[in-house]
C-alpha cells in the first residue's frame, strides 16, 4: 500500500532543456529541501536521456522517483512509479505488466477523467491555481474544483497547478496528502530553500 507521506511535496522536474545539465543537482537541492518524492517530466527528452537521468536522480536521492507518462521507461530505469495522465497508457493497463509494489499515479482535472484515473494509487489533481508549465494542463478548477474531484476518489490526492508557498497550506488543509510543484522551486534561483519553504508551509 502507497505510504501517502512519499506525496507530502512531489518536485516536478522542469522541462527547460538549456538547465537540464544542472537539473539532477537542482533535484537533489529540491530534496534536501523537504522534497519526498520526484516526479521525472521531461516531454522534449528522447527515452534514453530520461532513462539516463532517472537514474542519476535515483542515485543522488533516497526518495522514491516517478517517471511522468511512460511506463516503459519507469521501468527500464528501475524507478519507483509512473505518473499518467488521459492520453497515456491506463492504469488497468499498466497494471497487467508492472511489479506489485509499482506506483502508479494518474492526472485528474475533469469529470470525463475518472475513468481513466480509476485504479491508481494516487490522483494529481489540477490545474488547482492555474499552470505555464503545462501547456496541456487546462483552465485552474480552484480550491472548489479541487474539493469536488477529490470527494470522487478513494486514494490519496495531490494538488498541482500554481503551488506555491503560500498557496500550499490553502489546499493541503482541505485533505490533499500533498503539493506537486515545479516552478516554485525549480525556477527558484535557490531550489533547496524554495523547496524548504513549501515543506515549511504544509508541516511534516
Amino acid at each position: 500500500m502507497l505510504d501517502p507521506r512519499i506525496l507530502r511535496l512531489v518536485a516536478i522536474t522542469d522541462d527547460a532543456e538549456d538547465r537540464r545539465p544542472t537539473l539532477i543537482d537542482r533535484v537533489a537541492a529540491a530534496v534536501r529541501g523537504g522534497a519526498t518524492s520526484v516526479q521525472v517530466r521531461l516531454k522534449t527528452a528522447p527515452p534514453r536521456e530520461v532513462v539516463e537521468i532517472t537514474r542519476a536522480i535515483m542515485a543522488r536521492t533516497s526518495v522514491p522517483v516517478i517517471v511522468n507518462d511512460r511506463a516503459d521507461i519507469a521501468l527500464a530505469a528501475g524507478a519507483a512509479g509512473v505518473h499518467v495522465g488521459e492520453a497515456d497508457l491506463p492504469v488497468a493497463a499498466i497494471r497487467r505488466f508492472a511489479p506489485e509494489n509499482f506506483i502508479i499515479g494518474a492526472s485528474l482535472g475533469s469529470d470525463a477523467e475518472l475513468a481513466n484515473a480509476k485504479g491508481a494509487d494516487y490522483v494529481g489533481i489540477g490545474p488547482v491555481f492555474g499552470s505555464d508549465s503545462k501547456s496541456d494542463a487546462g483552465g485552474a478548477i480552484g480550491v472548489d474544483g479541487f474539493k469536488r474531484l477529490a470527494a470522487m476518489v478513494e486514494v490519496p490526492t495531490v494538488a498541482v497547478g500554481g503551488i506555491t508557498a503560500d498557496r500550499a497550506l490553502q489546499i493541503t488543509v482541505h485533505g490533499a496528502a500533498g503539493v506537486a510543484v515545479i516552478n516554485s522551486i525549480f525556477r527558484a534561483d535557490d531550489p533547496e530553500r524554495a523547496a524548504r519553504e513549501i515543506a515549511d508551509a504544509i508541516g511534516k
